[in-house]
Order: structure tokens, then sequence, then C-alpha cells
């Protein structure tokens, strides 16, 4: 079981549909830590859903709110999972870095495309001429920038990732 200090968080990113809101609550019970969602803070605070901002007001304003709530985060112990545009904001990551560990769940663009379906009911910070690839593929480079690190989701299920996590938090790899 890993030792966490007891103001460390863990800080999943990746992908929608790479399992980070499952993923973080199988995670939290596990670890005894709490569990924060950041999409659910981002509605909380803007009265809404992610869709209805991004069809409204663009995908900017999502990333905005969504930056704004990422500083305003004061938590310890807790998993966050957060939204996947989160790594756009490079004042955000460092934010979350400077009291946490930060994990990739990182799933192939199938898998994303299985997972989630029609993207376009998913409230997804993405450009109008962007295609989810494009997207894909942008975000990768980013996700690898800010991970502490890497665990595959590819041909696990939740659980198997969710042990992977601890695996890895508890092999000499972090940091």
């Amino acid at each position: 079981m890993p030792q966490f200090a007891p103001d460390q968080n863990l800080i999943l990113i990746g992908m929608p549909g790479s399992g980070k809101s499952t993923v973080g609550v199988l995670l939290a019970k596990r670890l005894g830590m709490g569990f924060v969602d950041t999409d659910l803070l981002i509605q909380e605070k803007a009265g809404r859903t992610l869709q209805d901002i991004v069809d409204h007001d663009g995908y900017q304003a999502l990333r905005h709110i969504e930056e704004e709530v990422l500083l305003d985060l004061e938590v310890q112990h807790q998993i966050i999972s957060t939204g996947g545009s989160a790594v756009y904001s490079a004042k955000a990551m460092q934010h979350l870095k400077a009291n946490g560990t930060v994990v990739f769940l990182d799933i192939p663009l199938a898998l994303v495309i299985d997972r989630i379906g029609d993207h376009s009911a998913r409230g997804i910070s993405r450009r109008p001429d962007q295609s989810l690839e494009e997207l894909f593929n942008e975000r990768f480079q980013l996700y690898r920038q800010y991970a502490d690190l890497t665990v595959t989701g590819e041909g696990r299920n939740q659980d198997e990732v969710c042990e992977a996590v601890i695996r890895e938090l508890c092999s000499d790899s972090v940091r």
C-alpha cells in the first residue's frame, strides 16, 4: 500500500473515457482518500452542464472556468479527477503538481471513441473544426508532459487500472 503524505493528492489526467472518474472513486476507496471530480465543480460553479457551456459560450469559456476551478482547488489527501482539458492550463497544472502526483490514464484513440460514443454530447473542450483524432494527438503530448507516471488502460478493466496505479505508486519510478 503506498504511503502518501497527509496532504498529498493524486491527480488523474487523460482523455474523456480514460476512466478518471471511475478509477478515481476506486482509488479513493482503496487508499482511504477523498475524491474530487473537477468536472462536477465546473458545472456547480457555472450552474450548467459542460456541454451547455461549450454550446453557448464556446470551448475557450469552458477552459477558462476549468482553470479558475483548478486554481481555486485547495484540498489535501484527495484523488482529483480532472477534466480532459485541464492540461491546457500550465498555471493550473503547476498548482496541482505542487501538492500531488499526476497520473496519466493512457488509452488509445480507438478506445476513446468506443467508450465515449457521440463525443458531440460530452462537453469536450475542442475547437469546432478539430477532429477527435486531432484533439487526441494534441492532448497526448500535454498529458505526457505533466505526468509523473503513466498507466495504460488498454486491455484492463477499471479495477485492473486501479491496481496498476497503486503498483506504480509503490515502485521507485515516481519522482
